[in-house]
């Protein structure tokens, strides 16, 4: 039997229902009946309630906060399909928690990435796809495939639909590190591309300390992976129009919005975050400075192209 011949089931966990249903209506897959509770104690209680037998099974699970909790539903999502003799397994990680450790920064500090993707493969799965993971390195973690999924495209898309793709901006990568996905979306846009130079002397403080590039009289869009405390966006926004930017969009894949990130960003001079729906809308969000856009067709389209073998990489052509 041939893995297109062979059912294709979705197991949902609970980090963003809303994005699961949208992928299950554009698949017309529906979603496994799964029941994921807790013991008195607290530990979770994981069944999944229809035969999965030989299917091609795909568990759909953002390890986003709780952290630990959706990381052990994903991890015993896993066990429990490996024990009942699915197929194949394939885990769908839109925002992949503990990212941001994919390297030892200073003596005495683990590789967080590199332990849930032992973690993760460890469990049972036979394939990974993740989105705009932090650091490409990320996939090298894993012996088993792992298709890295980018949300370029639909930023794109909106950044055109806004008006922002003229030849009067600038895309702006707020640091170095993350230089390779700006020109990515600045070669797409037919844009230049600047650079804001910071250091970290801590973990989530960020300080500027120069403009690489012309902003002057420009609109300037800030692309990044994610939004966490939005001190780095917002430092570097105060900069950009200290620099003579006339004004400043944020365009990102994951909108964390950890602490005061929401009081900080309507404070700033931003005048639009967006974000993609990784990470379910967070309590406090639902500002007009803060937009969230939908991945669900990509990541659908990439599931329906594992399950009958076809090329991943053509998505993004």
């Amino acid at each position: 039997m041939s893995v297109t011949q062979r059912p294709l089931r979705l197991i949902a966990g609970n980090s963003n229902p809303e994005l699961w249903a949208e992928i299950s209506e554009l698949l017309g897959v529906a979603l496994t009946e799964a029941t994921i509770d807790k013991f008195s104690d607290g530990e979770l209680k994981i069944k999944v309630e229809e035969s999965i037998r030989e299917a091609h099974c795909f568990i759909l699970q953002s390890t986003c906060a709780p952290v630990n909790d959706h990381l052990m539903e994903l991890l015993l999502l896993i066990d429990a399909l490996k024990r009942a003799s699915a197929y194949r397994i394939g885990v769908v990680v839109p925002y992949y928690g503990y990212a941001r450790q994919d390297k030892k920064l200073q003596p005495r500090e683990p590789i967080s990435a590199r332990v849930v993707a032992n973690l993760i493969e460890g469990s049972g799965a036979s394939r990974v796809l993740a989105m705009d993971l932090h650091s490409n390195s990320i996939q090298g973690f894993f012996n088993c495939p792992v298709d890295h999924l980018n949300a370029a495209n639909v930023l794109c898309d909106y950044i055109r639909n806004d008006g922002w793709d003229e030849k009067d901006v600038v895309i702006v990568s707020p640091d170095v590190g993350g230089v390779e996905r700006a020109k990515f979306v600045a070669d797409r846009l037919d844009l230049p591309i600047a650079i804001i130079a910071k250091r970290r002397p801590e973990a989530n403080v960020a300080e500027v300390v120069e403009v690489v590039g012309d902003v002057k009289g420009k609109r300037a869009i800030l692309f990044d992976d994610i939004v966490d405390t939005a001190g780095s966006i917002t430092a570097g926004a105060h900069r950009l129009m200290e620099d003579g930017a006339s004004a400043v969009r944020v365009f990102a894949t994951h909108g964390i919005f950890s602490g005061a990130a929401v009081e900080r960003i309507l404070e700033s001079p931003i005048d639009l975050v967006t974000v993609c729906n990784t990470i379910p809308r967070r309590d406090g969000t639902n500002v007009p400075k803060i937009r969230y856009v939908s991945v669900a067709r990509v990541l659908a389209e990439a599931i329906r192209r594992n399950h009958i073998g076809m090329s991943i990489s053509s998505l993004f052509r």
